[in-house]
């Protein structure tokens, strides 16, 4: 295949690799779909499963490229046979970091951040301690799951020191792996007396993870978009996480999300952000908005997705701008962020509904 200098090569991880879990391809899907429909105005080489060859036919400008393998191993072989790339990724088993390691090592010019700050933000130890101390965040240690059983001992050491700080205030923990998504794998330990054995049928021998404080409050977002040194917020989005069984379940989100602490929100993420060099166009940062008024901090941080995020879904329906062209012409620098005057128009939900993710505008 011939490089084409005005063609862009699409994908998105699950709908390309071949995916079956309904739970995962539907929202896989509606991701790849908003792109495809916000760069209807650029030549797209789309990697995508055989399984979705007769879906694309209302795409005039796409052209399909059928594969049956997974799209790293692919992107292995044929990377080099182009020069622009825009794609969707999550962070699992490092994926977000190895593709954008394939597509700067055949000297593709990607739409997205750079592999440094990808790796960076994966590992949510890395994104604490690279943060500065205008970015408040919850009290955060790693650890390994060891085969002796020592990480046990640890962490109810680590609770006893936290928890001295403030003795009246019972001291509530959360267990993360370092690299993880969409409130994967997260634990909640209410008693420290309950922290057991069997939390390695979670988290195996040999496992890293993240144990923080546990504060309570309201789950939200920011979706920012950045050229690589600067960003800009275009949203405040409520997120839905079930915390059942000791575990948390993302469920979903709504936007906008209206809240006092909105503009506070915006600086924290603009800031987060903007410490990590490479974090280039749609970038989403979590955070909680805190439930204890009298603490000194309003909202704090929990982590940074260098990445297409389900908000991007929502946001394509209701924005005033096209976020996918946006994304191009920014880190091409036909406009910059100055530029942008942002405005939302209306009202989106997105809920995941057993093996389906339906999206509402209200």
């Amino acid at each position: 295949m011939m490089k084409e200098n005005d063609s862009i090569l699409v994908f998105e991880y699950f709908t390309a690799s071949g995916e079956k879990d309904k739970c995962i391809i539907s929202e896989a899907e509606e991701l790849i779909f908003a792109l495809l429909n916000d760069l209807k105005d650029y030549n797209v080489d789309l990697v995508i499963n055989e399984s979705y060859g007769n879906v694309l036919d209302e795409y005039d400008n796409v052209n399909p490229i059928l594969i049956d393998e997974n799209i790293v191993d692919w992107l292995k072989d044929n990377a080099a046979d182009f020069n622009n790339a825009i794609f969707i990724s999550a962070e699992n088993d490092n994926n977000l970091y190895n593709i954008t390691k394939i597509l700067e090592e055949n000297n593709v010019k990607t739409y997205t951040s750079t592999s440094e700050a990808c790796f960076k933000t994966s590992d949510k130890f890395e994104t604490y301690e690279s943060l500065p101390i205008d970015v408040p965040q919850p009290r955060t240690f790693r650890f390994k799951i060891d085969p002796k059983g020592y990480w046990k001992r640890a962490i109810e050491n680590l609770h006893e020191k936290w928890q001295a700080e403030d003795p009246l205030t019972p001291l509530k923990l959360i267990i993360k792996p370092l690299v993880g998504v969409d409130c994967e794998d997260i634990v909640i330990v209410e008693n420290i007396e309950d922290l057991s054995y069997d939390l390695e049928n979670i988290f195996p021998p040999g496992s890293r993870i993240i144990v923080q404080e546990f504060i309570e409050g309201t789950d939200v977002s920011v979706s920012l978009l950045s050229d690589g040194k600067n960003a800009i917020p275009i949203s405040l989005n409520e997120q839905f996480v079930e915390l059942k069984n000791e575990k948390g379940t993302y469920l979903g989100g709504k936007i906008p999300y209206e809240s006092k602490y909105k503009y506070e929100a915006f600086e924290i993420a603009k800031n987060a952000v903007e410490a990590i060099d490479g974090l280039r166009g749609f970038v989403g940062v979590d955070l909680i908005i805190n439930a204890d008024e009298k603490d000194i901090y309003s909202v704090y941080l929990l982590e940074i997705n260098s990445r297409f995020t389900t908000p991007y879904v929502g946001l394509s329906k209701i924005a005033n701008i096209n976020i996918g062209k946006t994304i191009i012409e920014l880190i091409d620098g036909k406009i910059s962020l100055d530029d942008l005057d942002i405005s939302l128009d209306g009202e989106v939900e997105f809920v995941k509904s057993g093996d389906s993710l339906e999206i509402r505008r209200k």
